[in-house]
C-alpha cells in the first residue's frame, strides 16, 4: 500500500521550486539561458532537474517492489489491469475518475484560468498544469497562448498534401497526413542527427511538441473546411485563445460554441497512459521517434471504432433512435430499441468504460454545460432519457462491469447543437485535444530518460504448460 501511495504521489509534480522573477522574451531552446515567470520552458527546465533526482530515488528505494500479480486473464485480455506505465499527467481510478496532476475535472474548472468569469477553463492552462504540476496564473496562460500563436505557421506543402487525397478519404486520414507532412521540420530529428547529448533530448522534444500543438487547429480546421465548406479557409485570429480560435477557424463564432470548444479540448486532453492513443504515442516515442511520428501513430489508434471514433458512432446511433422512435419516445419504445441493438450483436455506443465503474466525470461536466446552454434541445433530452433507461438493461445482461455513460455519449450532441453536425469529423476534434496529453508526456519521457518500451509476450503453449505445472 505504501508503494501504491508512492506511485500515486509520483503522478503529481511537487511545487517547491521557487519561480524566478525576471521577465525575458520567449526564445528557442538553443537560445534559452534565463528563467521567467511567464515562460513555460524555463519553468519546466527547473522542474526537470528535481524530478530526475526523484525518479532515481524511487528506482533505488522501490525498484524491486511488486505491484501485483499478473494473471492469464490479464495477458489474453488486452493487459487490462496491469500497472506497467509511468504517466505523469493524469491518474484514472475506477471509482473516482480522472485526475489531472491530482485535480478532478470540477477542481480544474474552478481554478484554471478562463476566458471570462465563471467560464470554462482555457486549454492553455491545462497544458501548463500537465507539464509543470502547477496551476498557472492568467498572465502565464496569456503568455503561453501568445507563444502558441507565434508558432502556428503551417507551410503550404502541408495543405497540398492534405488536398491531394481523394474525396473519399476520412477526415482522420487527412489529419494524419497533415501531421506527417509537418514532420520534416522536426527539431528533435535535426538535433539527434547532429549528435545531441541524451540529457538534452527533452529540449528539442519540447520545441516539436509546442510547435505541433500550436499548428494542429490550423491543420484540423483546413481538413474540415476542405471537406465540408468548399475549401473556404478561415485564417487564425490573433485576438482569440486556443479553443476559441479553433472554433472560429472551423466557422463557428458563437461565444457559447467557443466555450464548448474550450471545455471539449480540456476534458478530452488526457485520460491516463493506458488508453490506445496515449499508449501508442508513448510506445512509439520510446524508440526516440520524434513527436510528429509519435503523435501520428497515436492518431491512427484514435481513429479506431473502439476508441476515438466512438463519439462519431454515438451521435449516429442517437439519431437512429430519434428516426425510429421519434423525439419523445416512451420508456417502453426506448427499451425495445435498445434490446433490438443488443440482440443484433451490437453494443450500445457511449456506455461502459475499460476502467471506470461509475458515470464518467467528463460526461457529467458536459451534461452540466448542456443544462446551462441547451436544456430544451431534443437530442440532449434524448441523451437524458437514455441515461435512465440503458444502465438497468446493461446491468440485467450481467456481463457489463460498467453500465454507465462515458464521455462519448454526450460530446456529439453538444457539437451538433451548435452546428457542427458532421459526425465523421468528430475524431479529429478528439485528436487535437489529445495532443496536450501525448506531447506533455513525451517531453517528460525524454527528460526522465525513460527507456524503450519492450514488454514480454508469450504463447498459449507456454501458458498451458506453466499453468499445469502450478496445479
Amino acid at each position: 500500500m505504501v508503494f501504491f501511495r508512492s506511485i500515486t504521489a509520483l503522478s503529481r509534480l511537487c511545487s517547491r521550486v521557487n519561480q524566478q522573477s525576471s521577465l525575458t522574451n520567449s526564445a528557442r531552446w538553443i537560445q534559452m539561458q534565463s528563467s521567467s515567470d511567464l515562460d513555460l520552458h524555463s519553468q519546466l527546465k527547473e522542474l526537470i532537474l528535481e524530478q530526475q533526482e526523484r525518479l532515481k530515488k524511487v528506482k533505488s528505494e522501490y525498484g524491486k517492489s511488486q505491484l501485483g500479480n499478473i494473471t492469464v486473464d490479464m495477458v489474453i485480455g488486452g493487459m487490462r489491469g496491469m500497472t506497467g506505465l509511468l504517466w505523469e499527467g493524469s491518474l484514472l481510478e475506477a471509482d473516482e475518475g480522472i485526475r489531472f496532476r491530482g485535480m478532478t475535472i470540477p477542481e480544474c474548472q474552478k481554478v484554471l484560468p478562463a476566458a471570462k468569469p465563471d467560464g470554462e477553463p482555457l486549454p492553455e492552462g491545462l497544458l501548463w498544469l500537465l507539464l509543470t504540476g502547477k496551476v498557472p496564473s492568467k498572465a502565464q496562460v496569456n503568455a503561453l497562448s501568445k507563444e502558441l500563436q507565434d508558432r502556428a505557421t503551417v507551410p503550404d506543402y502541408v495543405f497540398k498534401t492534405i488536398d491531394a487525397l481523394p474525396a473519399s478519404a476520412h477526415p482522420m486520414t487527412r489529419f494524419v497526413a497533415g501531421v506527417m507532412a509537418i514532420q520534416v521540420q522536426s527539431e528533435f530529428q535535426k538535433a539527434y542527427e547532429k549528435g545531441i547529448h541524451k540529457s538534452k533530448y527533452w529540449e528539442p522534444t519540447y520545441e516539436d511538441s509546442l510547435n505541433l500543438i500550436s499548428r494542429l487547429p490550423v491543420v484540423a480546421s483546413h481538413v474540415y473546411r476542405r471537406i465540408y465548406k468548399d475549401g473556404k479557409i478561415i485564417p487564425m485570429d490573433a485576438s482569440l485563445d486556443y479553443g476559441a480560435n479553433y472554433s472560429n477557424m472551423l466557422g463557428f463564432d458563437d461565444p457559447k460554441m467557443q466555450e464548448l470548444m474550450r471545455l471539449y479540448v480540456t476534458i478530452h486532453s488526457d485520460h491516463d497512459g493506458g488508453n490506445v492513443s496515449a499508449h501508442t504515442g508513448h510506445l512509439v516515442g520510446s524508440a526516440l521517434s520524434d513527436p510528429y511520428l509519435s503523435f501520428a501513430a497515436a492518431l491512427n489508434g484514435l481513429a479506431g471504432p473502439l476508441h476515438g471514433l466512438a463519439n462519431q458512432e454515438v451521435l449516429l446511433w442517437i439519431k437512429n433512435v430519434v428516426n425510429e422512435c421519434g423525439e419523445n419516445p416512451t420508456t417502453e419504445q426506448l427499451k425495445d430499441f435498445i434490446w433490438k441493438t443488443l440482440n443484433s450483436g451490437k453494443v450500445v455506443p457511449g456506455f461502459g468504460h475499460g476502467v471506470l465503474r461509475k458515470t464518467d466525470p467528463r460526461y457529467t461536466c458536459q451534461r452540466e454545460f448542456a443544462l446551462k446552454h441547451l436544456p430544451n434541445d431534443p437530442l440532449f433530452q434524448m441523451v437524458s432519457k437514455l441515461y435512465e433507461v440503458v444502465p438497468p438493461i446493461l446491468t440485467e445482461l450481467g456481463k457489463v462491469k460498467n453500465p454507465w455513460p462515458n464521455v462519448d455519449d454526450h460530446s456529439g450532441v453538444l457539437l451538433n447543437y451548435f452546428g457542427l453536425t458532421e459526425a465523421r469529423y468528430f475524431p479529429v476534434l478528439f485528436g487535437v485535444s489529445r495532443s496536450l496529453e501525448i506531447c506533455s508526456q513525451l517531453i517528460w519521457d525524454r527528460a526522465l530518460g525513460l527507456p524503450l518500451e519492450r514488454p514480454k509476450s508469450t504463447t498459449m503453449d507456454w501458458i498451458e504448460k506453466n499453468c499445469k505445472k502450478a496445479v
